[in-house]
């Protein structure tokens, strides 16, 4: 179970970094990005969830177990905040989008880095 928790994991970071710089380079937020941030945040939460399974299902009260559950949740906002601006078709919200987006993937990293530091065996 191990090696498919670090394929979504995995899947995550490339579909989420794709989404995340693709729309940056474009200057507007387009609909395949959208998909990407969807599909990330799919892979994040499945990855996760079978992490969770791996370590007896419990949520752990520390820096990996609280930042990890904030970047889902972001993800998760950033996608519906993506959809209904790409929903509402305006201009200045969709060339604006990839502040939000910059943002949510950069926290995104701190609980992927810290779980790359447990993986090889530290405590956080």
């Amino acid at each position: 179970m191990l090696i498919y928790a670090i394929a979504f994991i995995t899947a995550a970071l490339a579909l989420y970094t794709t989404g995340v710089w693709s729309e940056k380079r474009a200057g507007v937020l387009k609909p395949w990005h959208l998909a990407l941030f969807w599909l990330g945040f799919a892979c994040d939460t499945t990855g996760t969830t079978l992490m969770g399974s791996l370590s007896g299902g419990v949520f752990q009260l520390n820096l990996h177990g609280v930042t990890g559950a904030l970047a889902i949740v972001l993800m998760l906002f950033h996608a519906l905040w993506g959809t209904i601006v790409l929903l509402r078709k305006d201009p200045k919200a969709l060339r604006g989008f990839h502040r939000l987006s910059t943002f949510v993937w950069g926290f995104w990293l701190i609980p992927y880095a810290i779980g790359i530091v447990i993986g090889m065996g530290a405590r956080l």
